[in-house]
């Protein structure tokens, strides 16, 4: 799963994208909003497609020089194959590529494994928003300066990290 190739969502997506997002989620979002989410200028949206098809998506929304992480998810069966890292990879290559300095995101509190994979990229908590998810608050992280040549530094290493592994 090593190879898994990312690319960029497609309207014929987001069926199994939502299909996806109704399993990880207790309150997923819509196809629609799959739907609005990709007619919008400032949003990349990617997949990472398996061998049964789509087995993860990542969403990037650009404001001026922020960059939000919309969403991030992996199928539960294919979690530990470092897939997560393979999308932050490549959202925060969209990012930079759209001239982002800064980026932000909200994760659960309770989901530690995703708060330790955003501090492997270099976020780093700011706050609290309660009841971001209904029944439960989401952290506020942000990496800040991520066109720096210490910020490059720090992906070159997350990416020679996934070289020869084949999870």
């Amino acid at each position: 799963m090593h190879d898994a190739p990312i690319r960029a969502m497609e309207r014929l997506d987001i069926p199994a994208v939502a299909a996806l997002e109704s399993v990880i989620y207790a309150t997923p979002w819509s196809p629609r909003v799959f739907f609005d989410e990709l007619a919008m200028d400032n949003r990349s949206y990617l997949v990472v497609e398996g061998d049964s098809g789509v087995v993860g998506y990542g969403g990037l929304l650009m404001v001026e020089e922020d960059a939000h992480i919309t969403t991030l998810a992996v199928a539960p069966e294919m979690r530990g194959k470092r897939l997560g890292v393979k999308l932050m990879l490549a959202l925060v290559d969209e990012a930079l590529a759209h001239g982002a300095r800064h980026l932000t995101l909200e994760v659960r509190v309770s989901n530690t494994p995703a708060q330790g994979l955003y501090e492997r990229f270099g976020f780093d908590p700011v706050g609290r928003r309660k009841d971001y998810y209904v029944d439960e608050d989401a952290l506020v992280m942000w990496a800040t300066d991520v066109d720096t040549v210490e910020y490059k530094e720090r992906i070159s290493a997350i990416r020679d990290s996934l070289e020869g592994d084949t999870r």
